[in-house]
C-alpha cells in the first residue's frame, strides 16, 4: 500500500531530447542538437554563447564566442539578442542544458545546446 504515495519514473538514457515534464516546467535531459546544425545557424547569423565562467573563457573559448555565465544568465538580455538564434556549450553539457531551460523560461525561442565545446568542429 505504501506504493501508492510514490510516483516511479522510468527514463530511458539512450532517446536524444527526451524531455521530463515536471510540476516547475519541461526540462530537456538529453541533446540531439548536432555539430553540423550548429555550424549551419552560425553561417546564417546564430550566437555562439559559452556559459563557462569568466576565468574559464579567458584560458580559450570557441571563435566568436560570448561569454555568458551560467551564473549570470539572468542578464541575457544585456548579452545576447533574443532575435537570433543562440548555441549554448560549456565543458561537459551540464551548464549548457541548464542555461538552455532558463532562457526557454525567459522565452527565447530558438536555443540550441552544443553540449562540449569538444563537439565544435565548425572550420
Amino acid at each position: 500500500m505504501l506504493y501508492n504515495n510514490f510516483i516511479i519514473y522510468i527514463i530511458c538514457l539512450n532517446t536524444p531530447g527526451l524531455t521530463l515534464k515536471t510540476n516547475f516546467g519541461n526540462y530537456t535531459m538529453f541533446n540531439s542538437f548536432s555539430s553540423n546544425d550548429a555550424c549551419q545557424l552560425l553561417a546564417n547569423g546564430a550566437q555562439l554563447v559559452d556559459v563557462r565562467s569568466s576565468n574559464e573563457f579567458a584560458q580559450g573559448a570557441l571563435p566568436n564566442a560570448i561569454n555568458l555565465p551560467l551564473q549570470s544568465i539572468m542578464t541575457a538580455d544585456r548579452i545576447i539578442d533574443r532575435n537570433k538564434a543562440v548555441i549554448l556549450y560549456c565543458v561537459t553539457g551540464i551548464r549548457s542544458s541548464t542555461a538552455k531551460n532558463y532562457l526557454i523560461q525567459m522565452g527565447y525561442k530558438n536555443v540550441n545546446d552544443l553540449g562540449s565545446f569538444k563537439n565544435y568542429n565548425c572550420e
